[in-house]
C-alpha cells in the first residue's frame, strides 16, 4: 500500500471546515485546547473570528455551541472522542440532543489506532453512547473523501450530528471525482455472494483486503461501506444479507452497542442472518505502536478473514 495514497481523517475534517466556511459564514467552530491534534487550527488560521477555544473544559465547549446554535446559527464542537462523547456526555445530551439543536460534534482521536496515548484516550464506546441519544446522527468516516463528504453533510443536515475520525492516515479508498456521500446510505463497495461483510472507518480499507484474501480461497465477500451507524441503512442490510446468509460486521469499537450491535437490531428483526463481529471485545486497549496494536486485537485484514472463516464453518 506504499503507492497509495493516506490522509488522517482528523485532517480531512480540519480542511473541510475551511472550505466550508468559504461558502457559508453562518458558523463558527469551538475546540478545547486541542486545536493543533483536532487541526480546527487550520480554521483557527483562515477564520480567525469565526473559531473559539473553550480550554479543558469541554461540557462548557458544549453548552457555548449548544447557545450559539439556539441564535440560528450552527456550530461545530471539536475535542477527542473520550471527551465528546465520554466527559460531555450529559451536556451532548441534555443541552444539544434534547433541543435537537444544530450542533455537530467534530470526534479525533477514537478507537484503538490512538495508538500509544493509551488505554485512556482509546475511546472504544464512543459509538453506542452517541446512538442512545435521540435524534444524533452518527458518522464514521472510512477515509478521506468521505470525511470531507460527511463534514459537508453534516452541515446540511437539520439537528446533532456525532462525526467519528481517526488520529491513524488511512488509505484513501473513494474517488473525489466519482464519490457520492448520503446520510444513512451505506456503500457496496464490492458484490459478494457468500459472506457480505459491514464495516465502518479505517475498517473498510481492512475488510476490502480481507475480501481480496477471501477470494484468492474460494469465498466471494460482499464489502459495504457503512459510514452512517445512525440511522442505518436497514434496507442495504437486509438485501445483503438475504443474498448472502451470512453477515461480519467490522469496526474499530467495542463489540457492545457499536456497528455491530446496530446491525444485528436490523436483522434481528427482518433477516434472521448468522452474525459474527469484529470489534474490540469487551477490553481496554493499551499502549502501543497503533499498526501493531490493530493486529493484536484483530483489527486488520488478517482478523477479518479469520472471523469470515470462522462464521463460514
Amino acid at each position: 500500500m506504499a503507492d497509495v495514497k493516506k490522509v488522517a481523517t482528523r485532517a480531512s475534517y480540519g480542511e473541510a471546515l475551511v472550505e466550508l466556511a468559504a461558502e457559508h459564514d453562518d458558523f463558527v467552530v469551538f475546540d478545547a485546547d486541542l486545536a493543533e491534534a483536532t487541526h480546527t487550527a487550520t480554521f483557527k488560521k483562515a477564520y480567525p473570528d469565526r473559531f473559539f477555544d473553550a480550554g479543558i473544559a469541554e461540557g462548557n465547549m458544549m453548552g457555548l455551541a449548544a447557545g450559539v446554535a439556539t441564535t440560528g446559527r450552527k456550530a461545530f464542537a471539536s475535542t477527542f472522542a473520550m471527551f465528546a462523547a465520554g466527559r460531555a456526555f450529559e451536556q451532548v445530551r441534555n443541552s444539544i440532543g434534547y433541543p435537537h439543536l444544530n450542533v455537530k460534534i467534530g470526534a479525533t482521536h477514537a478507537g484503538i489506532s490512538v495508538g500509544e496515548d493509551g488505554a485512556t484516550h482509546q475511546c472504544n464506546e464512543d459509538i453506542a453512547l452517541m446512538r442512545t441519544i435521540p435524534g444524533m446522527t452518527v458518522i464514521v468516516p472510512c477515509d478521506d473523501t468521505e470525511a470531507r463528504a460527511a463534514v459537508r453533510a453534516a452541515y446540511e443536515l437539520d439537528g446533532p450530528v456525532y462525526m467519528r475520525f481517526g488520529r491513524l492516515a488511512v488509505p484513501v479508498v473513494n474517488d473525489p471525482e466519482t464519490f457520492e456521500f448520503q446520510i444513512g446510505k451505506g456503500i457496496v463497495m464490492r458484490e459478494g455472494t457468500d459472506v457480505t461483510i459491514v464495516a465502518c472507518g479505517l475498517m473498510v480499507q481492512a475488510a476490502l483486503e480481507a475480501a481480496e484474501t477471501l477470494a484468492a480461497k474460494g469465498v466471494s465477500a460482499e464489502v459495504i461501506d457503512m459510514h452512517t451507524v445512525k440511522p442505518i441503512d436497514a434496507d442495504l442490510i437486509v438485501k445483503s444479507a438475504s443474498k448472502t446468509g451470512h453477515v461480519v460486521t467490522c469496526e474499530e469499537h467495542s463489540v457492545i452497542g457499536g456497528l455491530g450491535s446496530a446491525v444485528c437490531d436490523v436483522l434481528a428483526e427482518r433477516c434472521p442472518t448468522p452474525v459474527r463481529k469484529v470489534g474490540v471485545q469487551d477490553t481496554f486497549g493499551e499502549s502501543g505502536p497503533a499498526v501493531d496494536l490493530l493486529h493484536k486485537y484483530g483489527l486488520d485484514a488478517e482478523g477479518v478473514v479469520a472471523a469470515v472463516e470462522g462464521l463460514l464453518a
